[in-house]
């Protein structure tokens, strides 16, 4: 089970972090990925990181987003600086996939394979 947290809303320019509690203990070897998704459209990758920390950013949130983890508390997180307004959506975690279909999916678009286990989702408003 995958629990999001930290959304809210802010100011543009301000910074927020989500986390990703991962209650299950088989995923934890996994990789994540975070996505958002705007009202009527499909989701999309945002920011993925694999076991060994290896990561990988959608183009707009590049040196804005940074994805992490933190293994022993069993937490991925995304912290989100220098927001815009286009931030504003609801972001979801995930986890089943690998970073190499994500970040090929990031260039092609749609959703990467096999991201199976998603969150509930957590909304970031930016204004």
């Amino acid at each position: 089970q995958l629990v999001e947290s930290g959304g809210g809303s802010v100011q543009t320019g301000g910074s927020l972090r989500l986390s990703c509690k991962v209650s299950t203990y088989r995923y934890t070897r996994y990789t994540f990925g975070w996505f958002r998704q705007y009202p009527g459209k499909e989701r999309e990758g945002v920011a993925a990181i694999e076991v060994d920390d290896l990561t990988t950013y959608g183009d707009s949130v590049k040196g804005r987003f940074t994805i992490s983890q933190d293994h022993a508390k069993n937490t991925v997180y995304l912290q989100m600086d220098n927001l815009k307004p286009e931030d504003t959506a609801m972001y979801y975690c995930a986890t089943g996939g690998n970073l190499k279909d994500f970040d090929r999916a990031l260039g092609e678009g749609g959703l990467p394979p096999d991201f199976d286990y998603w969150g509930q989702g957590t909304q970031v408003t930016v204004s």
